[in-house]
This record gives C-alpha cells, structure tokens and sequence, in this order.
C-alpha cells in the first residue's frame, strides 16, 4: 500500500496546517477553502494530462481536492498573480476569507508534503509558468521540510 494512503490523514494534517499557520488564518474550513480556490486556478491553466500528471504527485487528499468537481475546459490563459487571488478570493465569495497571502500559503503547503525533486519535475514539464505560480516568494523549501515523523 503506497504510503500516502497509509498516512493520508497525516499528510493531510501537515499540509491543511501549513495552509493555516502561513496564511494566518484559524480555521481549518477556511484554509481548505483558500486551497480549492488556488488548485481550481491553476488547473484553469492545464491541459487534462498536465492536470493529472501535477496531481500524480500530490499526497492523497490534496490530489482528491485538485481533482475534485472538475469540468474539462480548454485551458485558460495565465495570469499574474493578482488575477489569480482574485480567482481564489471569488470560490464561495460569501465565505471566503483568503488572504493576500494566499498564494504563498498554499505553494508552502504543496512544498512541505511533495519531494522536491518530483514538485520540480513535474511543474517542468508543464513549463515556466507553472515553475512561476508555485515559486516561493519568501520561503525557501529547505525552511518547509518535514520534521522528523511528520511526514
């Protein structure tokens, strides 16, 4: 059993808490929230292979969030980083509290439970602008791994 699904809950702890302690934020619901909002953006932007080849190396929560209530569109151009808050900040409008961080917070998050070799690769091959939407601005990965039995 691969160990994602083993420890799914786990995982998913590390990286729901992630969200919360980097954006600021005190609840769970709105954490999750904020991060449906930012992988629905970024999935905009994918082809369906792309999508699911990122989502491959996801932990397993976090890739059933990505994948979840998705429509197959033709990818959306990219955009700049205050168009896609704005993306975020309008999923369920009336309860989202995302902040301006809201970027940076998930992109810790995805860094934190998701090797860094298989991240790198992964955004490669769907290219720059995928290297630049999870692009820490003020963490590095080294400063984001797992202690010890957390993951």
């Amino acid at each position: 059993m691969p160990w994602t699904y083993r420890h799914a809950d786990r995982e998913w702890r590390t990286f729901l808490d992630t969200v919360r302690d980097v954006s600021g934020m005190t609840s769970d619901n709105a954490a999750y929230t904020m991060t449906e909002g930012l992988f629905r953006a970024f999935r905009a932007r994918l082809t369906p292979q792309q999508a699911l080849d990122f989502a491959a190396v996801l932990p397993a929560i976090p890739r059933a969030l990505f994948v979840q209530d998705w429509t197959l569109a033709e990818p959306q151009p990219w955009a700049d980083r205050a168009a896609i808050l704005a993306e975020v900040k309008a999923l369920r409008r009336h309860h989202n509290f995302a902040p301006d961080s809201a970027i940076e917070a998930v992109s810790c998050a995805v860094h934190r439970v998701v090797r860094p070799d298989l991240l790198r690769c992964a955004l490669q091959r769907i290219g720059p602008e995928a290297l630049a939407f999870w692009a820490l601005q003020s963490h590095s990965p080294e400063a984001l791994a797992p202690s010890p039995g957390e993951v």
